[in-house]
């Protein structure tokens, strides 16, 4: 009995030494700071007034935000040349209904600020 439990004190130490290895080896993804910070507001061209609900991705990534109830967006994305940002009326029952736009930026450093008005339909 006292044998049985021994091999499984050893068995445990032996795998959480191979785990520790393992990770003091190949580690965890780092970020490098290689990141660019994007942030705005979406108003509506018509009234100023901010827009809750618009959906702010950039292309050729998975990245979105949705736009909060003052109509600003946060988000980190990886550092490129330009970016094609696209902005999407997804909740257009309770704010009205607006027409997409795209637009291009040029990445200048690590932070751009992009504030935009969409049309309504």
């Amino acid at each position: 009995m006292k044998q049985n439990h021994f091999q499984k004190i050893i068995r445990g130490l032996s795998l959480t030494s191979v785990m520790f290895v393992f990770q003091a080896c190949y580690g965890t993804p780092q970020d490098f700071g290689y990141d660019v910070y994007l942030s705005g507001i979406v108003t509506s061209a018509v009234t100023g007034k901010p827009i809750k609900g618009i959906k702010v991705s950039v292309e050729n990534t998975s990245q979105y935000e949705l736009t909060d109830s003052v109509g600003t967006f946060n988000m980190y994305v990886p550092k490129l040349k330009n970016y094609k940002v696209v902005f999407e009326d997804v909740d257009s029952i309770s704010q009205g209904s607006f027409v997409s736009k795209d637009t291009t930026l040029i990445s200048a450093n690590n932070s751009i600020q992009v504030n935009i008005a969409l049309e309504s339909k």
